[in-house]
């Protein structure tokens, strides 16, 4: 039974963990902005849904109905203005990684401080959906087993978006050949702004849906940084199914973990990512951005 239950736990942090990475590797696969402001975006959508659910009684899955085109049009005007124009002025792909990195440093500190400003440094948690039931035999929080259905349900809609809609093969080809895919009609400045905003409308999903499980704190947002980024590299750069198969991986190994020891989670994390780095720094599928 204690297998039985780590697994399930796993799989539902590893639906957490897929869906926080699927928007990074989209910002990096195909507009190569590693976002490492992203961590911040997700306690972001994550305290809104506090404050909308806590002071107005707002079901905080309809938040996402809220919060995931409005940190959409975020993404989008920050990629059309700030990252468009660092594309244009640097004079070749290295420089603007480089200088993106830079600026996305520049967006955390502005979106942390912003949130500290208007909910302060404490923690912030509210109950919702917290009634137990039973799933094998093992009692669960209810919200836990929404959130895990909420986060497979969009995380598989977004992978038949990429892989079968005519925008999301424009996606693919951006991010496989630029050059070639401007030469077929392939608006590469729109794609990569719209790449950039569904990045940032994924965070929000995830917010929401990781403020119905743990307590929310605005200085976090690092940390869900970093459990992207190992996420991305272990399921390989910009591959889409890479992230969600290392979404799960990541979920059922840090359950294991949690067993024994919660607060070696974040060791974890940064031991798989040195291991992956080191044993196959292509991660699990090796792709730059694949839906298959």
């Amino acid at each position: 039974m204690i297998a039985l239950d780590i697994v399930i736990t796993g799989l539902i942090l590893g639906g957490i963990y897929a869906l926080i990475a699927v928007g990074l590797s989209l910002q990096y696969g195909v507009g190569r902005v590693l976002n490492v402001a992203h961590g911040e975006f997700i306690i972001l959508g994550a305290l809104i849904t506090y404050s909308l659910y806590t002071s107005g009684g707002l079901n905080p899955l309809l938040a996402i109905v809220i919060l995931g085109p409005t940190l959409f049009l975020v993404g989008y005007a920050l990629d059309r203005s700030i990252f468009n124009e660092l594309r244009r002025s640097s004079v070749n792909e290295d420089a603007f990684e480089g200088r993106s990195l830079l600026v996305s440093f520049g967006l955390l500190f502005v979106v942390q401080n912003l949130m500290l400003l208007f909910w302060g440094a404490g923690l912030r948690g509210y109950r919702f959906l917290n009634t137990p039931v039973e799933l094998l035999g093992r009692r669960y929080g209810l919200n836990r087993i929404v959130a895990l259905v909420v986060a497979v349900t969009v995380s598989v809609g977004f992978y038949l978006f990429i892989r079968h809609t005519r925008l999301g093969k424009g996606i693919r080809a951006a991010a496989e050949s630029p050059d070639m895919a401007e030469a077929l009609g392939v608006n590469r400045r729109m794609v990569l702004a719209l790449c950039f905003g569904l990045g940032a409308a994924l965070a929000a999903l995830a917010g929401v849906l990781y403020s119905m499980m743990f307590e929310i704190q605005a200085s976090r947002g690092i940390e869900l940084t970093v459990v992207a980024i190992v996420v991305v590299v272990v399921g390989g750069l910009g591959s889409i199914t890479g992230s969600l198969l290392g979404g799960f991986v990541l979920g059922l190994v840090i359950a294991v973990v949690n067993y024994f020891d919660p607060s070696l989670s974040l060791v974890a994390f940064y031991l798989i990512f040195s291991v992956v780095l080191l044993v196959k720094p292509s991660g699990l599928l090796g792709r730059r951005i694949h839906a298959d």
